[in-house]
């Protein structure tokens, strides 16, 4: 199926490594224009490198997105370069596990500016341009917010507000004709999740109990996976769907935990 992408400008925020990349991947495979947004050129740069390696365009920002000027910053300069933008993926963010027993107030705010402050910067600065293209936001959110995790309060807040902001602005946005909608992450296999599992006693047991859980396939979900719904959730082939949390996850957080070893 034709995505209808071709040439179209995509900002993805936290593009240059997992899930964010594996959209890089996707929307350069369908002949759009990934631009990268992230605060390491190096690795901005690797994942541009490997995508036009491939055939691809692509573009990179530099921007710490806990700083709210750089926010503006980044999208200016993405029109700057390429005088348009068509999608805006809202990816960047991390479980950094500031829970409420041990937390406190300077954690849980910056916490709350690494994962949820951003997503309304950078579309509050993209609107002009996405109104001017009649683009899309696809904002990636995770499972938390609906099945809590246990200490990461802010990182469940703030999955709570992306997915409060999503059907926000596709209500608010519906006079532009912009469609806003989220993919809803589980456990999906990254380098990150990667490390974070090599912290763990037993990390092959631990994986195993994980796996045990996903109903379809008892199985992660991959990065490519979540890029392919972002994708079509970007493309003119979703036109008629907008406010909508779309979870990608095997069935994780809404089929009976039975299933997975039925």
């Amino acid at each position: 199926m034709d995505l209808q992408l071709q040439d179209k400008v995509i900002l993805v925020t936290g593009g240059a490594q997992g899930i964010g990349e594996g959209i890089a991947h996707v929307l350069a495979g369908e002949k759009a224009i990934p631009v990268i947004v992230g605060r390491s050129e190096a690795d901005n740069r690797a994942t541009v490198a490997a995508l036009e390696a491939a055939g691809g365009r692509a573009g990179q920002v530099v921007a710490e997105l806990t700083e709210p000027d750089e926010c503006a910053k980044a999208v200016r300069d993405v029109v700057a370069q390429f005088g348009r933008l068509d999608g805006l993926v809202n990816n960047a963010g991390v479980n950094d596990g500031v829970g409420l027993e041990n937390g406190d107030y300077q954690k849980f705010m910056l916490s709350l500016h690494r994962n949820v402050v951003h997503y309304y910067l950078m579309a509050h600065h993209a609107l002009p341009e996405l109104k001017k293209s009649k683009g899309a936001i696809v904002n990636i959110t995770s499972k938390t917010a609906e099945t809590g995790q246990g200490n990461t309060s802010a990182y469940a807040a703030a999955n709570g507000g992306r997915n409060a902001l999503t059907r926000e602005w596709a209500v608010e946005l519906l006079k532009y004709g912009i469609r806003v909608n989220a993919v809803a992450v589980a456990e999906c296999w990254t380098p990150a999740y990667q490390t974070w599992l090599q912290t763990l006693p037993n990390p092959e047991a631990k994986l195993r109990e994980i796996t045990s859980r996903i109903p379809l396939g008892n199985r992660m979900t991959t990065a490519e996976e979540i890029a392919n719904t972002t994708a079509f959730l970007l493309s003119g082939r979703s036109s008629h769907t907008t406010g909508q949390i779309i979870y990608v996850d095997g069935g994780y957080v809404h089929l009976d935990r039975a299933l997975a070893n039925a």
